[in-house]
């Protein structure tokens, strides 16, 4: 947090908690893996928990998986949650209906693949939890379509950008923290990153969580994710499309436009912040005014990085469990 008051950051968000996990760590999963299809997608997923409890959508994050949820979904689980992980368009066995649809990356249509796959599991509202692309997409959710959220769990707090908002030029220092979506804007980053994706995920789960000490098993694990025949292309086209350097699809373009207002979020809110997060992110002063219903930010202490859910599931779980509690 930089130089920021308890004191302000009460004034400013209403509340603040510095969360000291409290629930025991549960076993990685061993969920049920399913398919669903979707206008666009085949979506992979995994399932765990009483089909008949109250839904909670994780989302994850780039370059992560599934996995990063393998500890957080037994615990919110056996609090009777049924808990449905995502692979997002690009990661794991998720894939194209059709070779002509666009390999696209931008923010709204991976916010609109998560209403249609609550379409086609005929999820009317659930909690809505992710981290890195994945709580940008919960953002964007809860922002736009709130009567199916019932509350959120996003790390780093508001994310929703705009190619328009994206042209201004930060610090230098900034600007180095985002050396790798300039290197994506090349082709040579292009060819790099489909040359050696898992070198390039290893190296940024380093630089984002530097105080984590994954062990190779467990990068491996979701590593293998990346190895879905769209993901360079997702990925390439995100942070080109950040830029204003490509072009999202035009069906796209009412909800973008809705996105450059900056939309406020009203469903009860809980972000979370890692004392160790090496990835860029705002600080939360910055977003506090944003969140409208209920809300609270709580840091996860004690060297918790950019993937709260993988290096801190109990702080991450209780905070889908809390929120929940409110709505």
């Amino acid at each position: 947090m930089r130089n920021l008051s308890r004191r302000n950051i009460l004034q400013a968000a209403g509340a603040l908690a510095v969360f000291a996990p409290a629930i025991a760590v549960a076993s990685p999963a061993k969920w049920t893996l399913r398919e669903v299809t979707t206008e666009d997608l085949i979506i992979s997923y995994a399932e765990m928990g009483p089909a008949n409890g109250a839904p909670v959508l994780l989302l994850h994050g780039w370059p992560y998986d599934i996995h990063a949820y393998a500890e957080v979904a037994p615990i919110l689980a056996a609090a009777g949650k049924r808990v449905i992980v995502p692979s997002l368009r690009g990661y794991g066995a998720t894939r194209f209906r059709s070779a002509a649809t666009p390999r696209n990356g931008q923010q709204a249509a991976l916010a609109v693949d998560v209403i249609s796959l609550m379409d086609a599991l005929n999820i009317k509202k659930a909690v809505i939890g992710g981290f890195d692309w994945g709580a940008r997409t919960a953002d964007i959710v809860a922002a736009l379509w709130p009567e199916r959220v019932q509350a959120m769990v996003s790390v780093s707090g508001y994310l929703i950008g705009s190619q328009q908002a994206n042209q201004a030029p930060l610090s230098p220092e900034a600007e180095l923290s985002w050396w790798y979506q300039f290197y994506f804007a090349t082709e040579r980053g292009r060819l790099g990153y489909e040359a050696n994706r898992d070198a390039f995920a290893r190296l940024i789960w380093r630089t984002a969580s530097p105080k984590w000490a994954f062990d190779e098993a467990t990068f491996a694990r979701s590593a293998a994710s990346l190895a879905n025949p769209d993901h360079v292309a997702i990925t390439i086209h995100n942070y080109r499309w950040r830029l204003g350097l490509v072009q999202g699809e035009a069906r796209f373009d009412a909800l973008e436009a809705r996105l450059v207002q900056r939309p406020d979020i009203r469903v009860p809110t809980i972000t979370l912040e890692g004392d160790a997060n090496g990835a860029p992110h705002p600080p939360p002063e910055a977003y506090a005014g944003k969140f409208k219903g209920r809300y609270e930010h709580r840091l996860l202490t004690g060297g918790v990085g950019h993937n709260p859910p993988q290096e801190a599931p109990e702080a991450f779980a209780r905070a889908v469990l809390d929120v929940a509690g409110w709505a």
